[in-house]
C-alpha cells in the first residue's frame, strides 16, 4: 500500500527564533518512500521569504534540521508519499530474552535510567508485578497489558513534565506516558526498550474522530533484534512510519525552540492512498493532496 503522510505546524515569535526539529521519516524506512517529505519554511509575515534549512544526523541516527525562524513567525509543512507492506507489526510470541551479559554493546543504554524513565523509582515494583512471567515476549506483553489497563488515556491529560514513576501513580496519560512507563518497566526488568515517535493512521481500524496527531510507542530487543509494541492501543497496527527512536522523549523531540513563541497551527495527516497514482499539491496557505487515476495522469 501507499501512505501519504505531511503535517503544517505554524509558530508565532516576536523576535527571531532558533528552531530544531526532528520531523523526517526516520532513516530505517528512507527506502520505502515515493516522494520525499522535503520541509518548506517560510515567514509567516511574508509567505514569499523561504527560509534557509540545515540537515544534521543526531548521535541515534535521527534525521534533523537546524534553521531560525524570522521575526513574527513561521510555518514549517512536508508532505510525502511512503510505499508500506501493509502487514501488521511483527509477532514473534517465540522471541526469548537475551543477558545483559550477551546484549550489542550498542544496545546497552537501553537499559539504563533516563529522564522521564526513572528505573531505579519503579525497580521493585516492576519486579513484584511481572518477576513470576516467563522471561522474553510473555513478559514484554503482560508489561503492556497492565499499562494499557493502569493508565486512563485522555488528550487532557497531557503534561511534557511527567515522568514514568508520575504516571504509574496519576494513573492518567497521553501516548508517550504509555510509552515512557513501559519501557521503564521493561528496562527494570532488564529487557532493553527504546522510545518511538511518528505517523500512525488509522488504517486498518475504526477512524478515531480526534484530529491526527503524531503518536509514540517503543520497541524492545528480543531474540537479536528490535520488536514494536504500543501500550497505548496494545494492538498490532498497520503503517507506522517511525520519525525517531531514543532513550525518551528527551532524545526525540519534534520541535525545540530557543525563545519565547506560541504555537498558532498543528495539523498531521497520514492515511492510504487508495489510487494508482498520487499528486500532492502545495499551496501557500496549506498543503493539500489530490489523488489521480493512472489513467489521467
Amino acid at each position: 500500500m501507499q501512505i501519504r503522510y505531511g503535517y503544517r505546524i505554524e509558530l508565532v515569535a516576536q523576535q527571531e527564533l532558533p528552531l530544531l526539529t526532528m520531523l523526517d521519516v526516520h532513516p530505517s524506512r528512507q527506502h520505502d518512500v515515493i516522494r520525499q517529505d522535503d520541509m518548506t519554511a517560510v515567514s509567516l509575515v511574508d509567505p514569499r521569504l523561504h527560509v534557509p534549512v540545515e540537515r544534521y544526523r543526531d548521535p541515534f541516527g535521527n534525521i534533523c534540521r537546524r534553521l531560525v525562524a524570522p521575526a513574527g513567525g513561521i510555518r514549517l509543512s512536508s508532505a510525502g508519499l511512503l510505499h508500506d507492506s501493509g502487514e501488521l507489526d511483527p509477532f514473534n510470541p517465540a522471541a526469548r530474552q537475551v543477558q545483559p551479559s550477551e546484549l550489542p554493546d550498542e544496545v546497552l543504554i537501553y537499559l539504563l535510567g533516563s529522564r522521564y524513565c526513572e528505573t531505579d523509582k519503579l525497580g521493585d515494583r516492576a519486579w513484584q508485578l511481572f518477576g513470576q512471567i516467563p522471561p522474553g515476549w510473555q513478559r514484554v506483553q503482560a508489561v503492556v497489558d497492565f499499562v494499557h489497563n493502569h493508565l486512563t488515556f485522555g488528550y487532557a491529560y497531557a503534561r511534557n513534565t511527567r515522568t514514568a514513576a508520575e504516571a504509574f501513580e496519576e494513573r492518567i496519560g497521553v501516548c508517550r506516558d504509555f510509552a515512557h512507563l513501559a519501557v521503564t518497566l521493561c528496562r527494570c526488568l532488564n529487557i532493553p526498550a527504546r522510545y518511538c515517535n511518528g505517523y500512525l493512521g488509522d488504517i486498518g481500524v475504526p477512524k478515531d474522530p480526534a484530529p491526527m496527531d503524531f503518536n509514540a510507542w517503543f520497541e524492545v530487543f528480543l531474540s537479536g533484534r528490535w520488536y514494536t509494541f504500543d501500550a497505548r492501543h496494545n494492538a498490532r497496527r498497520i503503517g507506522r512510519i517511525v520519525i525517531a527512536r531514543g532513550r525518551d522523549a528527551t532524545d526525540v523531540a519534534m520541535l525545540n525552540s530557543f525563545g519565547a513563541h506560541s504555537l498558532q497551527h498543528f495539523e498531521v495527516t497520514t492515511e492510504e492512498v487508495e489510487d494508482a497514482a498520487t499528486a500532492m499539491i502545495v499551496t501557500k496557505d496549506r498543503v493539500e493532496w489530490r489523488a489521480e487515476r493512472a489513467a489521467a495522469v
